[in-house]
């Protein structure tokens, strides 16, 4: 796995470089041979290799080792159930599925389990991971060790990739070493494109043709102008807070990017065909201009409502919304007290994760467990790919990664943004009521807190471009403090 030098991580290199046929031959083989010897191998407490960076759950995904399910169920652990009566290979499919959640797969790939038997929280869903599962095989459960690995492996992964065409007036056809924040604030937005389109069950399903809504998410995100969140135009969106080829930024300055992103795209169709590729209201959450820089942002209801209404184009309709949490959690490194705190929002069912990582190096963090990170690794170098919108044959390997990585929470960057996804007015008034009583367990240093409303005389919500910034308004891009500058805390 290509990783940045200054990682100091040593992943144990997965199995997708091999094909599937060899490897699903390799681990049938194994799986019968490990079940045949049954209780009588007991494993060797040595051979277990914990390692604080990386979870080492690598191997082919789970979807690519069911070969011989059918489509057309939202998950191939629940096709491979209901077709055990016609399908000659669903008990091949139990012993893999059994052999993949079993010690005898860590052995087998010559590392260690670092998976302990506390909860994982992955997007808002539990995955409970026990002794008893490892030594039983039992990974039949929709919550246990194989079923984390298979929704894992079904987000979007978007990394680094080279040969593109030039970005601008750059003559950069790559964004190695630069472009690690522009690639986990996508990953962040396409979980919520498929959250929104496919719901948070889908699963990428083992056979083709693919749902043309997935392709459809996957040709948003390409490396040209011709695709509307490419990274082209994502740093032409988000030169005024200082985006440009081959630099870094932070979270703040890819929030408002976003912003201005969606707001252009939105008007550009209105002009154009009407045809919105971005299917929901926005809303980039700030803090109250009476606090200090960088203080606890404030989600407003009544904000929330214009924005859905805006965006709706008609008063009293509510519309599906994200929303964007930057925020500032301490100096030099993350302030202890906000841990918990950002932990419990990995338990929100409205939850996209986080966009940060260490400093200078961002990752999207998706999951949690104990006190760690587990996220996906955006500093792998790929070639360019294009995925046609009427391709349904095509090839997203790219896009899907089985290596989960772990970091801990206390070495993450103290500048970060969380990601929510509410799909209608009750799944909004649910987030607002769990963000409320999570702020009510900050002790008085909430992440963000909830308001219905707020002052007339504050300009922090103005809605002159109807796409939420809750900050300083977006009607002058050019100037974002009063003076010209960004404030130096919104580009940490």
């Amino acid at each position: 796995m290509t990783s940045l030098p200054e990682r100091g991580e040593s992943p144990v290199p997965p199995l997708d470089s091999l094909r599937q046929d060899s490897a699903v031959t390799v681990l049938a083989a194994a799986a019968v041979a490990s079940s045949s010897a049954g209780s009588d191998r007991k494993e060797d407490s040595g051979s277990r290799q914990p390692k604080a960076s990386i979870l080492s759950g690598v191997f082919s995904p789970p979807f690519a080792i069911f070969e011989g399910q059918q489509q057309g169920s939202s998950s191939p652990a629940c096709d491979a159930r209901s077709t055990k009566s016609s399908s000659g290979s669903y008990g091949l499919s139990r012993i893999l599925r059994r052999f993949v959640g079993s010690g005898s797969m860590w052995r087998l790939l010559g590392c260690g389990r670092v998976l302990t038997s506390s909860d994982v929280w992955f997007l808002g869903k539990c995955y409970k991971v026990s002794p008893e599962e490892e030594e039983s095989g039992d990974s039949e459960s929709d919550s246990g060790h194989a079923a984390f690995l298979e929704d894992f492996s079904s987000r979007i992964w978007i990394t680094y990739r080279k040969g593109f065409d030039a970005i601008s007036d750059s003559k950069l056809t790559s964004d190695v070493n630069w472009g690690c924040m522009v690639r986990s604030s996508q990953m962040l937005v396409a979980q919520a494109l498929i959250f929104h389109h496919l719901g948070r069950s889908w699963r990428k399903p083992p056979e083709k043709p693919y749902n043309p809504d997935y392709i459809g998410v996957l040709h948003l995100f390409g490396d040209s102008e011709a695709c509307a969140f490419s990274i082209h135009n994502l740093l032409q969106a988000g030169r005024n807070y200082g985006l440009a080829a081959g630099s870094w930024l932070g979270p703040y300055a890819m929030c408002r990017a976003w912003q201005t992103l969606i707001r252009t795209n939105r008007e550009q169709a209105d002009a154009v065909d009407g045809k919105e590729n971005f299917p929901m209201a926005l809303y980039v959450v700030s803090g109250d201009e009476d606090g200090e820089r960088g203080g606890a942002p404030v989600v407003c209801i009544d904000v929330a409502a214009q924005l859905c209404s805006d965006f709706n184009k008609g008063p009293s309709t509510w519309s599906p919304i994200l929303l964007l949490v930057p925020l500032v959690l301490g100096l030099d490194k993350i302030n202890p007290r906000y841990i918990p705190l950002l932990k419990e929002t990995f338990m929100f069912p409205q939850s996209l994760g986080i966009l940060g990582g260490k400093p200078g190096t961002s990752t999207y963090i998706a999951g949690v467990q104990d006190d760690r990170a587990l996220y996906l690794d955006p500093h792998e170098v790929q070639m360019t790919v294009d995925i046609a919108l009427d391709n349904l044959e095509a090839d997203t390997s790219s896009y899907h990664c089985s290596v989960v990585r772990a970091l801990a929470l206390e070495q993450i960057d103290p500048s970060l943004a969380i990601g929510f996804y509410c799909r209608d007015k009750d799944d909004f008034d649910d987030f607002c009521s769990r963000a409320s009583e999570l702020a009510e367990k900050a002790n008085g240093a909430p992440l963000f807190t909830v308001v219905q409303s707020i002052e007339p005389s504050k300009q922090m919500y103005k809605q002159d471009d109807g796409l939420g910034c809750s900050g300083s308004s977006m009607a002058n891009d050019d100037d974002l403090d009063g003076s010209g500058e960004a404030e130096e805390w919104q580009i940490l």
